[in-house]
């Protein structure tokens, strides 16, 4: 149990502080290259070095063809779309309000587990995911009480919305593939292909330039996000959303922020106030809520010894 435990533990720090990092590295992606051409790159990478890694392993990689419309809803939702729609909503919205929108994950995966799979969640989980959001609302208060609701406004909030429903239902898909004993791995080396080919096909439509930016900031941030921020972190979370469930998983979106930050604070003079303060404590009792197992029950053969 106390193994099971710390290696849950382990994909959840990994996830979590590798994903609180990309947010900077993405900011290197801005520029030369469309940001959908820039989502391909990073994926089909991601993909190559996926199957590679499945197929030294030993993992199977083919399945039946019924079983690639469920990789590909995952390439769609978890692997492409949702970072198109993230990129596009940065033009309207700041980081801080979407990093607010992001947490909303954990609400979605409940909503969405109880519909789609017919899971319940536990009522600390409910809490904590609560709390969490809740702090993340107080860590970017002056984003969030600063929103202009004009068309731009609503325009990226509409956005960021519809890129978090995305991640919600590529959640679901992964957890589905998981209870048909298909192997993490090799999900997502299919998933990260037909999501980068579902980018190139978006680049191609809208008429983005096929261009690519040799500099290093753009090359260097770029095998960041493919090798950590996409084969690490997405085969950790994943992998732990299958163990403990994509309610609680998911709770890693309203976490990571909280990285983003402390690193802004140190690269770029981010100044904490009372109020962030109060929201990290919010976010790390929710977090206490949702991650950490329940206290043991004693069984009732054990009661009854105990009462003798």
């Amino acid at each position: 149990m106390q193994k099971a435990s710390f290696y849950n533990a382990s994909l959840y720090s990994l996830t979590v502080l590798i994903w609180g990092s990309t947010w900077i590295a993405i900011e290197y992606q801005i520029g030369v290259v469309s940001p959908e051409l820039s989502v391909a790159y990073r994926f089909a990478l991601a993909s190559a070095l996926v199957f590679a890694w499945a197929w030294a392993a030993g993992y199977r990689l083919r399945f039946p063809w019924r079983r690639h419309g469920l990789l590909l809803v995952m390439g769609a939702c978890l692997f492409s779309t949702n970072f198109f729609l993230f990129y596009h909503a940065a033009a309207h919205l700041t980081s801080g309000l979407m990093a607010v929108v992001f947490s909303m994950a954990v609400a979605m995966n409940i909503i969405n587990g109880r519909l789609l799979l017919g899971r319940r969640s536990e009522r600390r989980t409910l809490i904590g995911a609560a709390l969490g959001v809740a702090g993340i609302v107080a860590l970017f208060w002056p984003e969030v009480r600063s929103i202009d609701l004009s068309d731009s406004g609503v325009v990226g909030l509409l956005l960021s919305l519809a890129g978090t429903f995305c991640f919600s239902l590529g959640n679901i898909a992964s957890a589905r593939a998981q209870a048909m004993d298909l192997p993490v791995l090799s999900c997502n080396a299919w998933g990260m292909a037909y999501g980068a080919l579902i980018m190139m096909a978006l680049a191609l439509a809208g008429g983005a330039p096929i261009t690519f930016d040799p500099r290093l900031p753009y090359v260097a941030s770029l095998l960041y996000l493919a090798v950590f921020g996409s084969v690490l972190a997405f085969g950790a979370y994943l992998t732990l959303l299958g163990r403990i469930g994509a309610d609680r998983a998911a709770y890693a979106t309203v976490l990571f922020p909280l990285v983003a930050l402390l690193i802004s604070t140190v690269v770029e003079g981010y100044v904490w106030t009372p109020v962030a303060l109060a929201g990290v404590a919010l976010v790390l009792c929710g977090n206490l809520l949702v991650l950490l197992p329940a206290r043991a029950r004693l069984s009732k053969p054990a009661a009854s010894q105990s009462s003798q």
